[in-house]
C-alpha cells in the first residue's frame, strides 16, 4: 500500500512538474546588450496531451497511414474539415517536417570531413537522411543536394528551387557596368523586380525547362521560384520616380497608371489605393510569366510559391495573397523577426488566398556553438536546448492555425567559419542542426525530435480544443 502511494505521489508530482512554464532568453545578435525572456510552450507541458503516445505508422514518404484519401501518385493538398494537409502519392496525410539546404558544404575542410566521416557523397546522403528521420524529420527544403538524394535507396521527399528572376538579375546588372547605383537588400535595383522587362521572359524559359527531368518523380513535393523577391508597398512610386523614362518598366507602369487615373498622371497623384492595386498588378505580372511555363514543363507537381519574407509588406498585404491564391498550390513564407507566428496573420493568409501555407525558413542561433553569431535574421539564444525549445514553441503555434502544412528549419549545416568565400551573413552564425564538420547539435535535435515524433497526435489534440 505504501509503495502504491509513493508511485501515485511520484506520478502526480511528475505531472505537476511537466505543467510548469519554461522561458528562453533571446537577443537580436551577439553585439546586442539587451536580452528578452520569452515563455515557450512545449509538448510535455500541454495540459492533457499525451506526448509519449506513438503517432500512426508512416509510409515510404512519411505520410501517416490513417485517414487515407484519394491517391494521385504525386503530392497534392486537401482541406479535411477545418485543417489543411499535404496528401502524399499513396493518399496518406502528410505534414512536411523539413530541413533546408541539405548539402555537404564546399570548403576544403568540409570535403575532408565528409571523406573521413562518410567516405562518399552517396554514403553521406544515405546516412544523414536516416539521421534526419531518427529525429522525426520527413523531407528536404530548398537548395538541397537533390541529385544525390534521388540516387538514395530510400530518398526523402524533397523540393526544388529555380530562379528565373535571379538569373535575369545577374545579366540585367551588366547593363549598368556590373553594379547598380542603388540596390536593395536582395540586390535588386531600387528594390524592384524586373518583371516588366521583355528580356525576362527568355530567362523564365531557361530557368524552368530543366525541371522536365523531375516530372515523374513521386518523391518531389514541388517547386519554389526565386526567393524573397521584394514586393515592396511603394513599388509604384519607385517605378515612376527612379527609373529612366525610356525603360520598358517605366513605360509599362506609366501606361497602367494613366489608364487607371484617366489622365496623364504623375507620382504626385498616387494614393494608397493606387499603391495596393499596383502591387497586385506588379506581382501578378510575375505570376503570369512564371507559372504557365512551370506547368508546361511539369504538370504533375505542386507550385510552392516564391518564398515571401517581408512581414510588414508582403505578409500583411491582402492584395499579394489574393493574387498568390490564384496561382500557388501552397504559399511559402520565410518567417523571421517575430518570436512566434501570429494567429491573426495566419488566419488572414488563408482568408485572403484560400490556400494553405508552409514556413520555408526559420531558425535561432545558439551562443554555446562557439560561433560569433553577429549576422543573420534569426535571433540568438543562449544554448542548443533553447534552440530546440524555440522550435517546439514556434511549431505548436503554427499547428494551431489549421492552415500550416509544413515547416523547414534553416538550415542543415553551419557553414565553415574559415571559408571566406561564403556569404558573410551565413559564415559566422549557428543556423545548422549539425556543425560544419557534421557533428550533431544533440541538445537542439532532441527537443526537435520530441515534437516531431508526436506531430500527428498533437494535431488531433489541438483540433479538439
Amino acid at each position: 500500500m505504501r509503495l502504491n502511494l509513493v508511485i501515485l505521489f511520484s506520478l502526480v508530482c511528475g505531472f505537476c512538474f511537466a505543467q510548469e512554464s519554461r522561458t528562453v532568453d533571446s537577443r537580436v545578435n551577439a553585439r546586442a546588450e539587451e536580452w528578452t525572456s520569452y515563455e515557450v510552450e512545449t509538448v510535455d507541458a500541454l495540459k492533457g496531451f499525451r506526448y509519449r503516445k506513438a503517432d500512426p505508422e508512416t509510409d515510404v514518404y512519411g505520410g501517416w497511414m490513417t485517414g487515407r484519401q484519394e491517391a494521385t501518385g504525386f503530392f497534392r493538398t486537401q482541406k479535411i474539415g477545418d485543417r489543411w494537409w499535404f496528401i502524399d502519392p499513396e493518399g496518406w496525410p502528410y505534414i512536411f517536417k523539413g530541413v533546408a539546404v541539405f548539402s555537404m558544404g564546399g570548403s576544403d575542410r568540409q570535403k575532408e570531413a565528409l571523406v573521413n566521416t562518410f567516405g562518399t557523397p552517396e554514403h553521406w546522403a544515405e546516412d544523414q537522411q536516416d539521421m534526419l528521420r531518427s529525429y522525426g524529420f520527413n523531407g528536404l527544403g530548398a537548395w538541397s543536394a537533390v541529385d544525390i538524394v534521388r540516387k538514395s535507396p530510400d530518398p526523402m521527399p524533397y523540393t526544388v528551387i529555380v530562379s528565373p528572376m535571379g538569373m535575369y538579375r545577374s545579366v540585367h546588372k551588366k547593363k549598368f557596368g556590373g553594379k547598380y547605383h542603388q540596390s536593395g537588400w536582395q540586390g535588386y535595383r531600387f528594390d524592384l523586380a524586373m518583371v516588366f522587362d521583355p528580356e525576362f521572359d527568355a530567362f523564365v524559359e531557361k530557368a524552368l525547362k530543366p525541371i522536365e527531368k523531375f516530372r515523374d518523380d513521386k518523391f518531389l513535393v514541388g517547386y519554389f521560384t526565386d526567393n524573397e523577391i521584394p514586393w515592396v508597398n511603394d513599388a509604384l512610386d519607385r517605378h515612376l520616380t527612379l527609373l529612366a523614362k525610356d525603360e520598358p518598366a517605366y513605360l509599362t507602369v506609366k501606361a497602367w497608371f494613366d489608364e487607371r487615373k484617366g489622365c496623364d498622371a504623375s507620382a504626385e497623384d498616387i494614393t494608397e489605393e493606387d499603391r495596393k492595386a499596383f502591387q497586385a498588378f506588379y506581382f501578378e505580372t510575375y505570376m503570369k510569366k512564371v507559372v504557365p511555363v512551370l506547368r508546361k514543363y511539369d504538370p504533375n507537381h505542386l507550385y510552392l510559391g516564391c518564398r515571401f519574407n517581408q512581414h510588414k509588406e508582403e505578409m500583411a498585404s491582402k492584395e499579394i495573397f489574393e493574387v498568390a491564391g490564384k496561382y500557388m498550390d501552397v504559399i511559402s513564407i520565410n518567417h523571421y523577426r517575430l518570436w512566434e507566428p501570429r494567429q491573426d496573420w495566419m488566419q488572414n493568409w488563408e482568408e485572403w488566398s484560400g490556400k494553405p501555407f508552409i514556413i520555408t525558413e526559420f531558425y535561432v542561433k545558439g551562443e554555446d556553438s562557439g560561433l560569433p553569431n553577429n549576422t543573420g535574421a534569426g535571433w540568438n539564444v543562449r544554448t542548443q536546448q533553447d534552440r530546440g525549445l524555440f522550435y517546439q514553441n514556434f511549431v505548436i503555434e503554427l499547428l494551431r492555425s489549421g492552415n500550416c502544412i509544413g515547416w523547414h528549419w534553416f538550415t542543415y549545416m553551419d557553414n565553415d567559419p574559415q571559408n571566406l568565400k561564403t556569404d558573410p551573413s551565413n559564415r559566422d552564425s549557428n543556423k545548422g542542426i549539425v556543425k560544419w564538420n557534421f557533428e550533431r547539435y544533440e541538445a537542439a535535435l532532441e527537443e526537435m525530435k520530441q515534437l516531431n515524433d508526436c506531430t500527428y497526435n498533437l494535431i488531433q489534440y489541438l483540433d479538439k480544443l
